[in-house]
């Protein structure tokens, strides 16, 4: 057989320019019709900018593509360039301004400011009020210049990757690759666009692929180049035609022809390379199919919604308040004053004077402290390689209700172990496999035909059948074996296989090889065809012919609800199965079925036809297999796979529970098993009752069980798919409403959709925060749909680890996470969040003391840089320290998680906190302004002196307040309260125009009436702060006494 070629065409290497150039001809044509192969059905088409139809959005007509030099360059499809910037260098300040303005807080301050570009508006400088909203513009604009500069360079890097395309005099970079080319990829080479493989260098066909940047998968791929053009010569392959169906999201499925001359032949997803996948092995030759925004990964690449932590909208809440009382306190100075002549302009006056109230600084300080925190995450040792994906809701992770967790590689370490056989009458397990052992090694080619066989031969049967029966591909790394295959079961299976006595040698994909241990002989099978096991057949199946018997095997395995109605009538298999469940084993039925020449030949031809067909090609080519091969098979044995559980899963549990958190878990498994999972991980108390609900068909009896669990609220749900969707589709409301007031819940045989589902429902219906935690793809749905999300990185892949907003290495983790981080997130900003509005309405509240004294004259108290510099460098470092503060110690956190309770409810930040914490502004802000205008009057010539001595009481107020509110102290913490101090008194000779620095330095007065005036705002509070701490002692408190 030819082979292709592997040695790359010399070509000059890639130019600086940017050109569109394209330097092959290609002819690309929608529609055409052809001879040799049937088209898809037609639908609407989308139209492309330049005039040529294009599907781009996964529906529309199939294409058909041809490369052919001699005809002009043709542009139909997207561009391949990647660019995933959210600005240009024109919309970059626009847009961001849009972004931010578009917070009515925002444009507030914006229209404040903008105000005293009015004469009568005029209160103070401009730069009062442009530069704190400046500072928070500057942040939000520094963040995302950066954020989207990292963006540019990724997609810069990505699209000028050089790529060999034939016939082309030199490499092409990524984003100048057209539909139609021919693209000569490398091992380790990432696939720039949507191909159909054409050639592999292996003289098979075969080449592997690595899709975990697709669809977090870890496992290799196995792709096959198409028949047609797998031997032909590079020249040839200019001549190739493909007809394409339209552009899809769905990445595990493909319909299209491949012709050459007068050969045709269908092609799957099997024979297909799709951008952002990575060629494992050895080079190929791929036709590109679909570019740009067509491809599998652009298709299903979305934004994820932005999530919004409760935090923020209980701060917003609070914030219309404010903004409330600004309208109101203005409006009541005027009122006071009997609404001169001007009472217009003095409300508005008024409105800019007490703009303070709502702290414009605000969404900067906790924006700030959730990088603080997304950093102590990230960095923390106890959890290492623990990944922030989304900072936006640390606090949230304080206050979780609900936790809905997947089984398998999450509970579970989805490290498999085959523990047990079971052949209809005699089970083997632990010591007893050394048993099977020596039957396989009797003799490993018996094939006794007696009606009643000798139970060594069933033995080796089934052993045979299940070396034979997987997708594993055994290779050689560093000297030792290892096994590639889609699931960790089939590896385990080979595994135990081989320790019998039984090993998986060599496999390609035209055959396999097995070696007997014992007698070093090998079994050589051609594989004749696959039949690849998904989620929704819930098995697989593979057809070999014996080379030395020239006898055609069909062997399969399963999921014992479909496999039960494809084997011979047994009496054994549903009872040992749900043995095998109840010890916690994952089960699978095996058997095998002899096919004649004739029925072998029937067959092939039926589904040869049915592989060409382009219009429900899957379901035709099923349908085939189920009519001649899935039928009367002879069952051979039963399996049992151990999974064990993750390690310190059931103390995790027992804490998390303690701590509050009604957990559901959300598994595909069967009933049994998850039954089995559910109390050996302690999810169940030991004596709880588990009421099951299985197979439900009928609302009456649906509305039954509900009743029962209503009466029964310490129960715990055990419920199958089939019943779940009975109830989210008739019965919603009645169903969460019992189901949220359950310990815990456990759903089996559910679908990836139904977990999203229970996720959105709990959400929605209780308005709690929900926490959704799995490491695999059927979980990315329901970690999306959550509040918050946690991935793990686990064997089945990375694709939940991506889509989640927090990654772990482990379910153990989730506890620090939780009880921890999530502790100090929510209760340090809560506690920043309240000290912002404080500091802003107790200026306020001085300002409104001075306008009643000034007889409600909208004069502005501190004015210029006294303004700027409280809102900044005389406050902002120790308010912010509190973000590093800790009411209790770690150890505490985890051995009283009944302190995460409070959490939940919210009580460190509520109306009635808010509300104590405006009654303190009020008492300071009238003290401190009040005593300064007692001590110091209120004459013209002596306001500067008045303006010295009630800010210097203020700062010295918000100073101690910090300190006073400070649990436990750090260096920071310390060194943040002298240095702002020391700042604000070095600031002393830049602020002759706002103070009295002869009435600082001239004596006593200014020290002994400053002390006093803050004295007398800071001792009551404190007084009765510790009252209450003494009388009514919060948690935390009790558990440091203990």
């Amino acid at each position: 057989m030819p082979q292709p070629e592997a040695i790359p065409l010399t070509k000059m290497p890639p130019g600086d320019d940017d050109s569109d150039l394209d330097p092959l001809d290609m002819h690309v044509d929608d529609d055409h019709d052809h001879d040799s192969a049937p088209l898809l059905d037609k639908h609407s088409q989308d139209e492309d900018p330049n005039g040529a139809s294009a599907s781009v959005s996964g529906t529309g007509s199939s294409r058909t593509i041809t490369c052919d030099v001699s005809r002009a360059t043709s542009y139909k499809y997207p561009s391949n360039a990647v660019s995933n910037a959210k600005y240009n260098p024109v919309s970059f300040v626009p847009v961001i301004l849009y972004e931010q303005f578009k917070f009515f807080f925002n444009l507030y301050f914006l229209l404040v400011a903008l105000s005293q570009a009015i004469p009568q508006l005029r209160i103070g400088y401009l730069s009062s009020y442009i530069v704190p909203l400046a500072f928070v513009l500057a942040v939000t604009m520094g963040k995302e210049a950066w954020d989207d500069i990292q963006r540019r360079r990724r997609d810069t890097e990505s699209n000028n990757e050089p790529y060999d395309v034939i016939d082309a005099p030199s490499y092409v970079k990524s984003k100048d690759i057209r539909v139609g080319h021919l693209v000569r990829l490398h091992k380790d080479q990432r696939v720039p666009a949507d191909m159909i493989l054409l050639q592999s260098s292996e003289s098979s066909g075969e080449s592997f692929i690595r899709t975990d940047q697709l669809d977090g998968e870890t496992d290799w791929k196995l792709r096959i180049a198409c028949p047609v053009t797998q031997s032909s010569d590079i020249d040839s392959l200019s001549k190739v035609s493909v007809v394409a169906s339209p552009p899809e999201k769905n990445i595990h499925a493909f319909v299209g022809t491949v012709t050459l001359g007068q050969s045709s032949v269908g092609v799957s997803v099997d024979n297909t390379l799709w951008a952002n996948t990575v060629l494992a092995s050895g080079s190929a030759v791929g036709m590109v199919i679909y570019t740009g925004k067509d491809t599998r990964q652009a298709l299903n690449t979305s934004k994820a919604g932005t999530k919004v932590g409760l935090l923020e909208l209980e701060i917003n809440s609070l914030s219309k308040i404010l903004c409330a009382c600004v309208l109101l306190l203005s409006v009541g100075l005027v009122a006071l004053h009997k609404f001169g002549p001007n009472w217009p302009l003095d409300i508005m006056r008024f409105l800019i004077l007490f703009s303070t109230i709502i702290p414009v600084s605000l969404r900067v300080n906790l924006d700030m402290g959730k990088t603080v925190y997304a950093y102590q995450i990230e960095h923390d040792k106890s959890i290492p390689d623990t990944i922030v994906r989304s900072s936006t809701i640390p606090e949230d992770l304080g206050r979780i209700e609900y936790l809905l967790t997947d089984k398998t590689g999450t509970l579970t370490q989805n490290d498999m172990e085959m523990k047990k056989i079971h052949l209809g009458t005699v089970s083997y397990a632990g010591d007893a496999m050394d048993e099977v052992a020596a039957y396989v090694a009797g003799d490993a080619s018996s094939t006794a035909q007696r009606s009643k066989r000798e139970i060594g031969a069933r033995i080796r049967d089934a052993v045979t059948c299940l070396a034979i029966c997987h997708s594993v591909i055994p290779s050689v790394d560093d000297g030792e074996v290892v096994y590639q295959a889609a699931s960790p079961d089939e590896v385990a299976i080979v595994k135990w296989t081989s320790s019998v006595g039984l090993t998986l040698s060599r496999r390609d994909r035209t055959s396999l090889t097995l070696v007997h241990e014992s007698t070093h002989t090998s079994m050589e099978y051609d594989i004749l065809h696959v039949f690849p096991f998904s989620s929704d057949t819930k098995r697989m199946g593979i057809v070999v012919r014996d080379k030395s018997r020239n006898e055609i095997w069909f062997f399969q395995k399963g999921a014992d609800t479909v496999m039960s109605r494809i084997v011979q009538h047994n009496d054994w298999l549903e009872e040992e199965t749900a043995n095998m469940a109840r010890e916690g084993l994952r089960t699978l039925v095996v058997g095998r079925k002899k096919l004649t020449s004739q029925l072998y030949e029937t067959f092939l031809s039926k589904y040869n036809a049915a592989s060409m067909s382009m219009v429900n090609r899957d379901w035709a080519m099923a349908k085939v297999v189920g009519d001649y091969l899935e039928y009367d098979l002879e069952l051979l044995g039963l399996t049992g796979v151990e999974d064990k559980l993750q390690k310190d899963v059931k103390s995790s549990l027992e804490l998390l529970r303690n701590a509050g958190i009604k957990i559901w878990m959300l598994t595909g498994d069967k009933v049994e098993t998850a039954r089995c999972v559910a109390i050996s991980a302690k999810l169940v108390s030991r004596g709880q009752h588990i009421h099951t609900v299985t197979k439900l068909h009928d609302r009456e009896a649906a509305l039954e069980h509900l009743e029962y669990l209503t009466q029964k609220p310490d129960a715990c749900l055990l419920i199958d798919g089939e019943s779940l969707g009975l109830y989210l589709n008739q019965m919603k409301d009645q169903f969460v409403e019992a189901a949220v007031r359950l310990p815990a819940v456990i759903a089996c045989r559910c679908t990836p959709q139904q977990k999203a589902d229970i996720a959105r429902l709990i959400k929605t219906w209780t308005k709690k925060r929900v926490c959704c935690i799995g490491d695999g793809g059927n979980d990315v749905s329901m970690i999306q749909e959550a509040s918050v999300g946690v991935g793990i990185v686990g064997k089945e892949g990375r694709q939940a680890s991506l889509a989640a907003d927090f990654s772990i290495l482990q379910f153990c983790y989730l506890t620090k996470l939780l009880v921890w981080h999530g502790r100090n997130s929510y209760k340090r900003s809560a506690k920043l969040a309240q000290f912002v509005i404080h500091r802003g309405l107790i200026i306020s509240v001085c300002q409104a003391v001075y306008s009643v004294a000034s007889k409600f004259e909208p004069l502005a108290l501190f004015q210029g840089w006294l303004m700027v510099g409280y809102a900044t460098c005389y406050t902002m470092a120790p308010v912010f320290s509190l973000v590093l503060d800790k009411d209790v110690d770690e150890d505490l956190a985890k051995l009283y998680p009944e302190l995460y309770k409070e959490l939940t409810e919210g009580r460190s930040l509520s109306y009635r906190t808010f509300f104590v914490w405006v009654l303190v502004s009020l008492y300071q802000g009238t003290i401190i302004q009040g005593l300064a205008q007692v001590f110091i009057g209120l004459d013209e010539e002596l306001f500067e002196r008045l303006v010295t001595v009630a800010f210097t009481a203020l700062l010295l107020n918000e100073l101690i307040m910090v300190a006073l509110e400070i649990i436990t102290w750090n260096k920071i913490m310390f060194f943040s309260e002298i240095i702002t101090l020391g700042v604000y008194i070095g600031s002393f000779p830049f602020l002759r125009d706002y103070f009295d620095l002869d009435y600082v330095t001239g004596g006593p007065g200014f020290y002994w009436k400053t002390a006093l005036i803050t004295a007398t705002a800071l001792i009551p509070p404190w007084i009765a702060k510790s009252l209450r701490r003494k009388l009514r002692p919060p948690s935390y408190a009790k558990v440091q006494q203990a």
